[in-house]
């Protein structure tokens, strides 16, 4: 299965200088937020692959007009083509914006979702906006992670756990990837691609495992 994963800037090789056929190779295109959803909904369009987003902390214009073609996992567990993808998006919260969270609340979050990872026999791909604590993420408010992924990863241990929101332009020499047992965390700033050992059957459906959807606590109010 070949996987396109973007978050936080959009690509102008695959957008304003797109050249018909680029995104044909990829089955599934995982977005890991803060991205333009007319950028989510061109690529969903131009390529013959499954969209699936979480959102960024930059991402309220989801909210009246949401990427068109796509699939909304934030705060979901789902299965496609036998791989079981986790949805959290938001970033850990340092002002009053939406989509942010604190640790208690990404905690709580995490927790309505046992009863469904139980239910699929645990994750593969983990698809977030804001890394784990101490793993790709930066000292400054806004870009520091959380410390419920690393409890996430330590007990489900996803093969891939994929980010955004520290870009790599942030600072030189920022590592793409990180490890934490068997889990390989990567920041997909921009763009990346990866081969899933997974055969890919681009007509089937998607299998929503979770039936709970949490309450918003998007706006700001905590």
């Amino acid at each position: 299965m070949k996987i396109l994963a973007v978050s936080d800037n959009e690509c102008p090789a695959l957008w304003e200088y797109y050249v018909p056929g680029r995104l044909d190779e990829y089955d599934l295109i995982l977005s890991c937020g803060d991205l333009k959803a007319a950028y989510l909904t061109f690529l969903v369009t131009m390529s013959h692959a499954r969209l699936l987003y979480v959102h960024g902390n930059h991402d309220g214009e989801y909210a009246s007009r949401p990427p068109e073609g796509c699939e909304d996992i934030d705060g979901q567990l789902v299965i496609w083509n036998g791989v079981r993808i986790l949805g959290l998006g938001g970033c850990l919260r340092y002002n009053p914006g939406v989509d942010q969270y604190t640790e208690r609340e990404m905690k709580s979050r995490i927790r309505k979702l046992r009863r469904a990872i139980k239910k699929a026999g645990g994750v593969d791909v983990v698809v977030t906006h804001a890394p784990p604590k101490g793993h790709g993420d930066l000292p400054d408010p806004a870009h520091t992670g959380f410390e419920a992924f690393v409890g996430l990863i330590e007990e489900y241990r996803p093969r891939y756990f994929l980010h955004g929101h520290t870009h790599l332009s942030y600072s030189h020499g920022v590592p793409r990837e990180h490890v934490l047992g068997d889990t390989r965390i990567i920041n997909v700033s921009e763009r990346l691609e990866l081969d899933y050992p997974a055969r890919a059957d681009r007509a089937a459906e998607i299998l929503w495992v979770s039936d709970h959807r949490e309450p918003d606590v998007r706006e700001g109010l905590f």
